[in-house]
């Protein structure tokens, strides 16, 4: 009985680690998107979830990822180009990337023939893939695998660099997702209005700058620690609050 309780809570700690921008960063980038819906966007997602909130349902995306006839939403979560050139010139996945997932949620929603259950269902994937986009490691390179091959410790732990950046700095800060939204810097509408300009695409090219800075600072074996956390965690935090800012804008144009 011990082994078999054992071994359930390590798979639930292995699980939670595989999802954590999943989980908290998720939920923080939805709980600062809810604070800025317009009245109208507010009323179409309150309608669309069932008064579900945009932080509850920001992890959907990957709680579906064990079920096989999901797998094909699996590339929607990155996008990887190479840094020497653009996403507009480099040749485009045929299974799709987290831009043209972006892309297709939107045209769902847009749409006035989609039932309410596939509204929904991609607006679900909208919340946890706007998230995405501001994880950097999600625009990062393919020959790593977004980090995942990109070996580090963080302070004891073995690890690797999609994992520091996912999950490791935020579980080290120790905030809740309603701490990390309730926390975000203040701004004026005006600020606020600055960061939301911009396409989708647009955004994306601001994480690949980020990631780039990334690739530049951190080498493969590195013991991180204290003096990342210094370096990269206030930057963390203004890529969940550029994330929620975005995602509220872009659902204020699309269902406002």
């Amino acid at each position: 009985m011990r082994v078999l309780l054992l071994s359930i809570f390590l798979l639930s700690t292995t699980l939670s680690h595989a999802y954590d921008w999943g989980k908290t960063g998720h939920r923080a980038t939805g709980a600062i998107a809810q604070k800025y819906l317009n009245k109208k966007a507010r009323k179409a997602v309150a309608e669309l979830l069932d008064g579900e909130s945009l932080a509850l349902v920001s992890t959907y995306a990957d709680e579906i990822k064990s079920d096989k006839q999901y797998r094909s939403y699996g590339p929607w979560h990155y996008v990887n180009v190479p840094f020497e050139t653009t996403y507009d010139k480099h040749e485009p996945s045929d299974r799709g990337d987290l831009i043209t997932g972006i892309d297709k949620c939107i045209e769902i929603l847009k749409s006035d023939d989609a039932s309410k259950e596939i509204k929904a269902f991609h607006l679900r994937l909208l919340v946890h893939l706007v998230g995405d986009l501001h994880q950097p490691m999600h625009t990062g390179l393919s020959e790593d695998k977004g980090g995942n091959d990109f070996q580090v410790q963080w302070y004891n732990d073995g690890t690797n660099l999609h994992s520091v950046w996912d999950t490791r700095m935020i579980e080290s800060y120790g905030m809740s997702y309603t701490e990390l939204a309730d926390n975000a810097d203040r701004i004026s509408k005006k600020e606020r209005k600055a960061m939301a300009a911009g396409t989708h695409r647009e955004w994306m090219e601001d994480s690949r700058d980020l990631v780039k800075d990334i690739y530049r600072n951190t080498n493969k074996g590195d013991k991180l620690g204290y003096r990342y956390m210094y370096d990269y965690m206030d930057i963390l935090r203004d890529q969940l609050q550029k994330g929620g800012v975005r995602l509220a804008a872009l659902l204020n144009d699309v269902l406002g």
